[in-house]
C-alpha cells in the first residue's frame, strides 16, 4: 500500500508540475510512464484493490465465528401499577370458589449482567473461516488480471496515437512536397520549361491533400483522448507520447534511437520466441488471469460444497452467564438490594430433517463447481486460440519486415532520382508525382507494420499471461 501512495504522489507531482510548465506542447510521456499512471489511476484497478480490502474485512468476519460472543444488558422497570393476579381465595381461607387478588413485584425492579456464548463446534463456521481466504485469492487473482488488460489498453492506446501521429507527419510531410513542387514548377512555366497543365495538376493534387491533412489531425486528437481515458487523466490535459514507429526497427534487439528506447525496452521485457509449449494447458494455467480466477473460483466451490455438508453435522455451543436482579418499593435505588446469579450450560443441535432443503442445496453447489470446472476449460480453449492467432500475426510481420524496409528504401531512392531528372530536364512532373505516391504508400505501409507489430505484442503478452510490470522483470 505505501508503494501504491508513492506512485500516487509522484503522479499528483507529475500532474501539478505539467499544470503549471506546459501550456500547448503538453507533458511528454513515455509507455513506461503512461503504464504507471494507469496503475495508478484507472477506477477498475481501484475497485480491484477495494475488493481486495472487502476479502480482508470478510476473513475478519469469518474470525467473529471461532470468537466468543460477549454481550451486556441492564434493564430498569418502573411498576406505576403493580400486576395483579388473581388465586383461589381458599388458599388464604376464604370461601371456597372465589378468587383474591394478589399483588406480584415491587414498584422498582432491576435487571443486568454479562452473557458469554462460544461455539465450541460447527462446522459450517470452521469452513467459512477457510472459505473467506480462498475468497480473498480469488480477488488478488482478479486484482492482477485486470493490471494485465489496463497495461495492455494502455499500450495499444499508446501506440494507437504514434500510429495517428505519423500518419499526420506523412500527410504533412506530403503537402510540403507538393507546396515545394508547385512552386519549382511555377518558376519552371515563367520560364517557359514546362507547361501550364503541370502546375495545375499539382495544385489539383494539393487540394485533394489538404482535406486528408485535416482528418488526420483529427484522428490524432482522438487517439490522444482515448490514451488518456485510459491512464485516468482527463481529456482535457495536455501530453505529448514519445517514439517514431518510421524509425523503430522490430527485427533489432536495441533501439537504434533513444526516443524509442523506451518503446523497445517494454517490448523486449517478454521476448517472443513462440513454439508449441506456449499453447500448453499446464503453463496458462500458471499464467492466465482469466484461467487463474477460474482456477481459485474452483477452490473456492469446493469450500462452499464443504459448508453445505457441514449444515449435516451438530453444533455444540457452550454459554455462560452472571446476572444482578434488585427490587425495592417507593423510590428507586440503584441495585441497593440486589441478587446475584451464574449459570454455565452446554448446547447440542443436530439438525435431523428439514424438507430436501439441504440435499437441493448441496447438489446446487455441486453444479456450480462443475459449471465454474467447464469455463476454466473454455478459458484455456480461448487462451490456446488468443496465444495461436498473436503469434500467427507476429510471425507474418517478421516475415515483410525486411520487405516492408526495402520498400522504403527503395521508394525514397527513387523519389530523389525522380527529383533530380526533373532538375535536369530529363523527366517529367508526372514521374515525380508517382515517386512522392510511392515513398508515401511506403513511409505508411512501414509504420502501419511496426503499429501492427507492437500492438500484437501486446496482445501476445496479455494471451500468454506475461505482462510486462505484473509478470516479469521489471
Amino acid at each position: 500500500m505505501s508503494k501504491r501512495l508513492s506512485v500516487l504522489a509522484a503522479v499528483f507531482l507529475f500532474l501539478t508540475a505539467s499544470a503549471t510548465a506546459q501550456t500547448n506542447t503538453g507533458k511528454q510521456v513515455t509507455l513506461e510512464q503512461a503504464i504507471e499512471m494507469a496503475l495508478a489511476n484507472s477506477p477498475q484497478i481501484n475497485r480491484a484493490l477495494l475488493a481486495v480490502d472487502d476479502a480482508d474485512e470478510l476473513v475478519r468476519m469469518a474470525y467473529a465465528e471461532v470468537f466468543p460472543d460477549i454481550t451486556s444488558s441492564i434493564n430498569y422497570t418502573r411498576n406505576i401499577e403493580i400486576p395483579v393476579q388473581f388465586l383461589p381465595a381458599e388458599f388464604f381461607g376464604g370461601q371456597p370458589g372465589t378468587l383474591v387478588p394478589v399483588s406480584f413485584g415491587t414498584d422498582n425492579n432491576w435487571q443486568g449482567g454479562f452473557t458469554v456464548a462460544q461455539n465450541l463446534f460447527k462446522g459450517e463456521a470452521l469452513v467459512a473461516l477457510k472459505s473467506s481466504a480462498v475468497f480473498r485469492k480469488v480477488q488478488e487473482e482478479n486484482l492482477r488480471s485486470t493490471s494485465q488488460q489496463i497495461i495492455t489498453q494502455t499500450r495499444v492506446a499508446y501506440y494507437a496515437v504514434l500510429a495517428a501521429r505519423e500518419q499526420l507527419r506523412l500527410q504533412d510531410a506530403q503537402i510540403q512536397r507538393l507546396e515545394t513542387s508547385l512552386q519549382e514548377n511555377e518558376a519552371r512555366a515563367k520560364a517557359g520549361i514546362v507547361d501550364d497543365y503541370d502546375v495545375l495538376r499539382i495544385r489539383v493534387q494539393l487540394s485533394n491533400q489538404r482535406p486528408q491533412q485535416i482528418e488526420a489531425k483529427y484522428a490524432v486528437d482522438e487517439a490522444y483522448r482515448n490514451l488518456k481515458i485510459a491512464i485516468g487523466l482527463p481529456v482535457s490535459f495536455d501530453i505529448a507520447v514519445k517514439g517514431n514507429l518510421n524509425t523503430f526497427d522490430i527485427l533489432a534487439q536495441d533501439a537504434i534511437s533513444d526516443e524509442n528506447a523506451h518503446l523497445k525496452k517494454i517490448d523486449k521485457m517478454n521476448p517472443y520466441n513462440f513454439n508449441s509449449e506456449m499453447i500448453d494447458s499446464v503453463l496458462l494455467t500458471e499464467n492466465r488471469g482469466d484461467i487463474r480466477i477460474a482456477e481459485a473460483n474452483l477452490r473456492l466451490k469446493e469450500k462452499e460444497i464443504l459448508g453445505v455438508r457441514s449444515r449435516f453435522l451438530p453444533t455444540l455451543t457452550a454459554s455462560y452467564n452472571l446476572q444482578w436482579n434488585a427490587a425495592e418499593p417507593d423510590e428507586p435505588t440503584f441495585f441497593d438490594n440486589n441478587s446475584r446469579f451464574q449459570t454455565l450450560g452446554i448446547s447440542l443441535s443436530l439438525p435431523i430433517f428439514k424438507g430436501f432443503s439441504r440435499v437441493a442445496e448441496l447438489d446446487r453447489a455441486k453444479i456450480q463447481y462443475k459449471d465454474v470446472e467447464e469455463q476454466k476449460r473454455m478459458a484455456i480453449l480461448m487462451a490456446q486460440n488468443e496465444v495461436a492467432s498473436a503469434s500467427e500475426e507476429l510471425d507474418k510481420i517478421f516475415e515483410t519486415a525486411n520487405a516492408r524496409q526495402q520498400a522504403l528504401d527503395q521508394a525514397n531512392e527513387g523519389y530523389e532520382r525522380a527529383k533530380k531528372r526533373l532538375e535536369n530536364g530529363l523527366g517529367s512532373q508526372l514521374e515525380l508525382t508517382e515517386a512522392e505516391i510511392q515513398v508515401r504508400e511506403a513511409e505508411v505501409n512501414y509504420a502501419l507494420m511496426v503499429f501492427n507489430y507492437l500492438t500484437a505484442k501486446a496482445q501476445y503478452d496479455l494471451a500468454t499471461g506475461m505482462v510486462p510490470f505484473v509478470d516479469t522483470d521489471k
